[in-house]
């Protein structure tokens, strides 16, 4: 994606089911399980830039010791930040005293995070402010180990109103309306209610001291997590740790958003992804699991591990853009299935450039777009290999050897058309002089494309186009080709996001403008009207009983007058080469990504009712002018 969108945050939790004796006497460290989550963070880096938090429980501590540590940081480089703020101490200790760095016991009685069990989170900062107290993990804190909670999480909640009301009726005053604030308190209010339970139900037989032991073995995750989430409409993987060395890690029942676990008799390991457990763990692909949808991966203090249902698993609607964008491309289905997307989309380009493969220079944009260029010159190599052989078979029995060597040779144009200047920054607020800064992010190899070419660029996806418009497509047509043809992986973004990715106003989306553009162009800007009173009508129903309207907007029209009407939005005024924006389509999507059907920002059809409610919103806000975000 040319353009900046920032998404679903990233989380990593590690339990240890050895002593800490056994990893310094096998991995001669005993801050083997430190260095591990700091490999899972790192590796998960482009799930979280603006802030990072790491949380650790301590098993069996004495009284008096403290046994919960966690640091977050909203540094420049968050990750590196925390860690070097948690390796201080253990610094310190290896130039004063290296020999208590391998006396686990010592460690462990006398150091933060030294323990076996720790959460990790990346968090990208798509709502609200980004300071420190928005960094994960929270902590819900208590005398009683069996009451405390550390929690952090992917996910974005549709429905914080009726979260946080819910909160106010059970006699609460939370202290923020957001959905980490209600989900926190949530859990917490039936964690207190499973405590004050175990304990009425044995406080004849046992001293307090002895109930306190019996509640860290009696109370059941499962209950506590079946009760919380009853309600909750959104995507989610919510991960938490209890004072007393229960933990948990919870999937929305649609599956939105991903969560991968992997067990052996060391450890037990949550991530966002799979490659980068397979990369922390050096284990096959095999080896580790999605959490299934509406379940709960539970951990128990005896380190015993089970998968446990939580809410009635739904259709599966998984994040379809993880796969085109947001993960990480080195997971083995990803990679295929971003091949598989650009293959998909090459007779569309071919249609473009009117089979002129000869006079073409085939590229791509940004560099995370690699891959579906792959695919994008594989199709062509398939295209090109029946070319040849339909010529090969042309020159008759006895060909010229010559001329098939020359046939053999016919290839794409491969070429690395187009850089990212990362370091280059404007502090000029003049809009004229801003703009021009603006238009150099990019910078283009000269000398690579003819004034007879055609120049075809792959994108993984177009949402906003003003990195297009204002950039990329002017310092491509100064290579001076005869046309540019921007390709985009993903099919038109026409809806707003609300499970965890920066797209949440209609205004923002050149799909929406485009079909907008096309309403008054064929005189049918009444239907804007018309839908936005039917909205304005269904915006005080319960969410379960509204209807998405905004659909009927792009019925009109085909994809293709949409994508003609957006290439001419996005053209300069000044551009000399023609311009045609092409898009993947979404029976293509489909087969590309067979198992991660969720394309809600493509299609409306959005998994939950809060998706609905909030699209309604979305399109209330852009005709009332309100540049604000619908959840």
């Amino acid at each position: 994606m040319s353009e900046l969108i920032k998404h679903e945050c990233g989380v990593a939790m590690l339990r240890l089911l050895k002593p800490l004796e056994f990893y310094q006497e096998k991995y001669g460290s005993t801050l083997w399980g430190l260095n591990k989550m700091y490999l899972l963070m790192e590796k998960q880096h482009n799930r979280g830039q603006d802030g990072v938090g790491l949380a650790n429980i301590k098993l069996d501590v004495e009284t008096g010791k403290r046994y919960i540590s966690r640091k977050r940081s909203v540094a420049t480089n968050p990750i590196q930040d925390v860690f070097k703020q948690v390796n201080r101490r253990f610094v310190e200790l290896e130039q004063k005293n290296p020999t208590k760095l391998k006396d686990p016991e010592w460690m462990k009685e006398n150091l933060p995070f030294t323990g076996e069990l720790f959460l990790g989170h990346l968090r990208y900062g798509t709502f609200g402010e980004n300071t420190i107290e928005q960094c994960h993990p929270f902590l819900r804190q208590s005398n009683w180990k069996t009451r405390n909670l550390v929690l952090a999480g992917n996910f974005n909640m549709t429905n914080v109103d009726e979260l946080f009301q819910q909160l106010v009726d059970l006699g609460q005053h939370p202290k923020q309306k957001t959905d980490t604030v209600t989900i926190l308190e949530k859990i917490g209010h039936f964690l207190d209610e499973a405590n004050d339970d175990i304990y009425y139900k044995n406080k004849e037989r046992f001293s307090k001291k002895e109930i306190t032991k019996i509640i860290g073995k009696e109370i059941d995750i499962q209950e506590i997590l079946i009760q919380s989430a009853k309600y909750w409409d959104g995507g989610y993987v919510m991960c938490g740790l209890f004072g007393h060395g229960d933990a948990f890690a919870l999937r929305d029942p649609n599956a939105i958003r991903p969560a991968y676990y992997y067990k052996d008799d060391e450890v037990c390991v949550v991530a966002s992804e799979r490659p980068v457990i397979q990369t922390a763990f050096n284990c096959k692909s095999d080896k580790i699991h999605e959490i299934k949808r509406g379940h709960a991966l539970i951990i128990k203090k005896d380190g015993s591990v089970q998968e446990k249902q939580v809410r009635e698993p739904l259709v599966r609607k998984a994040c379809s853009f993880e796969r085109i964008y947001f993960s990480r491309g080195n997971d083995k289905d990803i990679y295929n299935e971003r091949l598989e997307l650009g293959k998909r989309i090459f007779p569309k380009v071919l249609k473009s450039i009117e089979n002129d493969v000869k006079n073409t220079v085939f590229s791509y944009i940004p560099n995370t777009a690699e891959v579906s260029y792959f695919g994008l010159l594989k199709g062509c190599h398939k295209y090109l290999n029946e070319v040849k052989t339909r010529k090969i078979q042309a020159l008759g029995e006895s060909p010229n050897h010559k001329e098939i060597e020359k046939i053999l040779k016919i290839s794409p144009r491969a070429e690395k058309i187009a850089i990212k200047d990362a370091k280059l920054r404007t502090f000029i607020t003049s809009d004229d002089s801003r703009d021009d800064l603006v238009s150099h992010v990019y910078d283009v190899t000269y000398g690579t494309v003819k004034t007879t070419d055609n120049l075809v660029m792959i994108d993984d996806s177009i949402v906003r186009g003003t990195t297009l418009k204002q950039s990329i497509i002017r310092i491509l047509d100064r290579l001076e080709p005869k046309k540019i043809v921007v390709v985009s992986s993903a099919p038109q973004i026409r809806y707003p996001d609300c499970y965890g990715i920066d797209m949440a106003k209609m205004g923002d989306f050149i799909a929406f403008n485009a079909a907008v553009e096309l309403l008054k162009d064929t005189n049918q800007k009444q239907i804007l009207k018309d839908i936005y009173e039917r909205c304005k009508k269904q915006n005080n129903l319960p969410k379960e009983e509204m209807v998405n309207y905004v659909q009927e907007i792009y019925k009109p029209f085909t994809a293709d007058e949409i994508s003609k009407k957006i290439s001419e939005l996005l053209t300069p005024q000044e551009t000399k080469a023609e311009v045609e924006i092409i898009y993947q389509s979404i029976s293509d999507l489909h087969a590309a990504c067979p198992h991660h059907q969720g394309d809600w920002y493509f299609t409306g059809d959005y998994p939950t009712p809060g998706g609905t409610k909030v699209v309604n919103t979305a399109f209330i806000n852009y005709i009332e002018g309100n540049n604000k975000r619908a959840y």
